[in-house]
């Protein structure tokens, strides 16, 4: 890579969503595994999508066009520019058509990597809405394996996107549903980091909060054993959550005072 290419690759870092990462990661893996370059020729449309006056959401062939444009130019700018249309097109609809592929790369791929990161990311920032959570209800049993095997900053991704999956009535079946390890309920002890912690606590209330509003906290439940819902509303479970009333942090206890009335 030549040096033009990359100043224009650090200075697009600074502004890369990801989404641009994730699309960016998918052209240089095609190349890495012997793939053959893309077959659009570059064209003034496509440079003409990056002059920010393009406004509208990118279909799959302008996308293409854009990671074409990304493979063959050596201008920084055009690079900077290209990344960042890219970028701010991940969150939008017609992008959501890449969810399940995204998702096998994510849950076949290294566990703790950067691609896995990426993915995790692009698929937090698709889901910030409710439209497209449910093309996510068969991935939910394997965001908890990642959860459970993951690093630190791995747990933390998936956590923020359990918890986008959590504020939706609509997903709550779907997430206490989900075959989960016991090995859960260790997140729930005191020494686990603040920012897990705090993030498992959130995700109960919100499902209990969307119970709540659909009015099943009363109904005879109909999830299986190893469910999230036998873990949550267990007895091990309510243990470890009437101990951190004690805990040594202030958030970590208020958050536990919302949590307590329903165990």
């Amino acid at each position: 890579m030549g040096g033009a290419r990359e100043v224009g690759w650090v200075a697009a870092g600074l502004v890369l969503g990801a989404g641009a990462c994730y699309c960016i990661y998918r052209l240089t893996r095609g190349r890495r595994r012997g793939g053959s370059r893309l077959k659009l020729c570059s064209s003034r449309s496509a440079e003409d999508l990056t002059n920010g006056s393009y406004d509208e959401v990118l279909n799959a062939e302008q996308l293409q066009k854009l990671l074409y444009l990304l493979e063959s130019t050596e201008d920084p700018v055009i690079i900077e520019r290209a990344l960042v249309t890219v970028g701010n097109n991940a969150a939008f609809s017609v992008n959501q058509i890449y969810i399940n592929q995204v998702c096998e790369d994510v849950f076949s791929g290294p566990l703790n990597s950067a691609v896995q990161l990426a993915g995790l990311r692009l698929l937090t920032n698709m889901t910030v809405t409710n439209d497209h959570q449910h093309m996510l209800q068969s991935y939910i049993t394997d965001l908890f394996q990642v959860l459970l095997t993951g690093n630190g900053n791995t747990k933390v991704q998936v956590l923020k996107l359990l918890l986008n999956l959590s504020e939706n009535p609509a997903m709550t079946e779907g997430l206490l549903s989900a075959q989960v390890d016991s090995s859960f309920l260790s997140l729930y002890d005191g020494h686990v980091a603040k920012e897990i912690l705090l993030r498992v606590l959130t995700l109960f209330q919100n499902i209990n909060n969307c119970l709540k509003m659909e009015g099943r906290l009363a109904v005879q439940p109909t999830f299986t054993n190893g469910s999230l819902f036998f873990l949550l509303y267990g007895e091990e479970c309510a243990q470890k959550i009437r101990v951190l009333v004690h805990h040594h942090d202030a958030e970590v206890k208020e958050k536990v005072v919302t949590i307590i009335p329903t165990i």
